[in-house]
């Protein structure tokens, strides 16, 4: 019973560390796809404290929206794998 629950826990661990790593990289690489993007069209200050903070705050919303499809995805294939 112990084995079983340690065997949970450390499944559960490995799965947290997992989505934290995916979303890390997901908000880095949203973050260099955004680098390319002319804010000076959309805001008239870009180089602003609040110009950098729209920047940062989209690259993690994206970031966030690209983690969870790709956390997703891994999730639902590994409930393929049970299913056949």
């Amino acid at each position: 019973m112990a084995e079983s629950n340690l065997a949970v826990f450390s499944q559960t661990g490995v799965s947290g560390i997992l989505s934290m790593v995916v979303s890390l990289g997901c908000i880095m690489l949203a973050w260099w796809a955004l680098q390319n993007l002319k804010l000076d069209v959309i805001i008239r200050h870009p180089q602003s404290s609040q110009g950098k903070m729209l920047h940062v705050l989209l690259a993690i919303v994206l970031g966030h929206f690209v983690a969870n499809f790709v956390l997703d995805y891994v999730g639902w294939s590994q409930l393929l794998r049970t299913g056949f």
